[in-house]
Formats: structure tokens, sequence, C-alpha cells
């Protein structure tokens, strides 16, 4: 029997399980939206297809209970753990009036619900990186006990926000954790084009914080470091920049023809280390998944998408008259 590096970091069986469903789910859901999409029936989708090891890694890492979390446009994975649900984000998808994000107003991928302290994004990138660098600081302020942990990919790592708000928790010893999920491309722009150190992790010794590369299609790796982070940053000793290293399978958007930029061989190739594949054959290593175990957990995942999609496609959409609201003082 291979190794058991899951139980070596504190995850139980059911957990690591649990994690692969995760995934499994976001998968399915995301897949699900591009058909939907090119059937002309949601207008927009922008994928997790291959970023969902880091993602579901990374948040099971951290305290679902208590922690704030302020997701980019592609992680799926994320709210997903953090109590986000299939018909949560389909209604988003169709643009329909209970999308939990905003009422069906905002492009997918802006995720955002109060109850589950999933803080919204902004359509210009990397903006959540200074706002969780905010929460963080409040929460020092209140002597309240949570790490704020927030995403960005690396094409936007290289704007203003990221470097203010990395300073700015670097200067204060703020508990919060930067993951750069880092996908190769910012939208059309290859890494090598965009970065001249080797790594995003490189940046992190000038804002006095430790940095860390991992292989972001490993979710025990992800977690590893993501679980070191927030432990130091609940410890008081600060922030911690985490980059993951995947690939993005799809186009960036379903607006994106990635073929103008990237060969087919390049996409197939990395699909070989598609971690829906990679981490399956571990768990059929540590003998927890069997060809009858996996073939149940796709029914459940597929009802699950099912159930979703037809639920948000009967659902109603918002009133026209309610355009308004929340836009001027009433």
């Amino acid at each position: 029997m291979a190794e058991n590096r899951h139980q070596s970091l504190g995850l139980s069986d059911e957990k690591v399980l649990e994690m692969y469903e995760t995934m499994l789910l976001a998968r399915k859901i995301d897949e699900r939206m591009w058909l939907l999409n090119r059937a002309g029936k949601i207008p927009f989708v922008i994928s997790c297809q291959g970023q969902e090891a880091a993602q579901v890694g990374a948040a099971f890492a951290l305290d679902r209970e208590k922690d704030y979390i302020l997701p980019y446009y592609r992680d799926m994975g994320v709210v997903l753990t953090f109590g986000m649900t299939a018909t949560d984000l389909m209604l988003s998808g169709f643009a329909k009036a209970e999308d939990p994000n905003s009422g069906g107003r905002q492009m997918p991928g802006h995720f955002g619900q109060k109850k589950n302290r999933i803080v919204t994004g902004s359509s210009p990138v990397t903006t959540q990186v200074p706002h969780a660098v905010g929460i963080a600081l409040a929460g020092k302020m209140q002597g309240e006990d949570f790490v704020t942990f927030t995403t960005f990919g690396e094409g936007s790592s290289n704007q203003g926000d990221f470097h203010e708000g990395a300073n700015f928790a670097g200067v204060h010893k703020l508990p919060v954790v930067l993951m750069c999920e880092n996908n190769k491309y910012a939208i059309s722009v290859p890494i090598e084009k965009q970065l001249a150190c080797e790594k995003v992790s490189d940046r992190a010794i000038g804002y006095g914080m430790p940095g860390v590369t991992v292989d972001g299609n490993d979710p025990l790796a992800v977690y590893a470091a993501v679980k070191e982070a927030a432990d130091r940053g609940r410890r008081g000793e600060g922030p911690s920049l985490i980059e993951t290293v995947s690939y993005r399978l799809t186009p960036h958007s379903s607006d994106d023809d990635d073929r103008a930029y990237r060969s087919r061989e390049e996409v197939e190739e990395a699909k070989k280390l598609d971690s829906i594949i990679t981490f399956a054959e571990y768990l059929r290593e540590v003998g927890l998944l069997t060809d009858q175990s996996l073939e149940e957990m796709e029914k459940r995942v597929a009802k699950i998408v099912n159930d979703a999609t037809e639920y948000a496609e009967n659902a109603p959409y918002a009133d026209p008259e309610s355009a308004m609201k929340h836009v001027y003082a009433e």
C-alpha cells in the first residue's frame, strides 16, 4: 500500500474523500456551465478546471466556522467548501433573483455570501487583497481569533493592489493568507512574460513574510502549506504568501479562444497532471477509492448538478423594478 500522506497531515479518511468529492463537484458544475453557455442558456463562464485541488486543499485547511474568505473569480472549489451549494452557483450562472451573490445583478464568479463569511469581490482584479488585509486588521484590533484568506491569479499579482496589500499586511503583522493560483496564463500572456523573477512567492521577502511555492495539482501539499500559514496568522506571526502552480485547462472564459496563444499539444500534456485524475489515483493507492465507490460518488454528484440546474433554470428572474435597488440612496 502506498504511503498514507493524508493521515500524517492529521486528515481522516472521511475528510480526504470529502475533499475529492468537493473537487469533483466543482469540476462537474463547471462542465455543465460550459454546456449551458454553448446552448445559449447562460451568458458567461469563468472556469475553475485545473485548479480544483489548490482551491479545495486550501479551503479545507481553514476554519469554516470563523475564518473570512475573499475568493477570486475562479474559486468554485473554495466557496463550495465554505458552504455555497451547487444550486447557489447555478442561480448565479442563470442570473436569477435568488442568486446569493448579487440577486442576479453581477457576473458569475463574483462570489459573496454573508452567512458563510464569503466577502464579495469586485470586477477589477486583485482588489480583494487590500480588502482581506483590512478585515484582518479589524479582527486584530478587536482581538478576534480569525484569519482572512484571499486568492488571486499570477497575472493580477503584478498589479498595485497586491503589492500595497501585502506590504501593509507585512508591516502590521496581520493574520492574512495570500494565495496566488498560478495557472500559467494571464488571459493570453504566459508567465514568462509576466514575471522577471522565477516565482511569485519570491516576492514575499520584500514584504517581510514567508513565501512558498507548492504543486497546485496536489491538494495535500496545498492543505499543508495553508494550514501552516493559517496557524502562523493565529499565533500573531503575521501574513504568508503561498503560490500554487497548476494549469488552466479551459480558455480564460467562455468569451476567449485560447487557440490563438497556446498549442493543443500543451493543453493535452497538462491534462495528464489533472488533479481529478491524480488525486483519485492516490485515493486508490491508499485503499480509499474503488471503481464502485467512485461510481457511486459520480452518481451523487451528477444528481446534485442535475437538480441544481433544473432548479436554477426554472427559478424566477428579479423584478425589473428592483434594478435600482442598492444603487441610489432611497
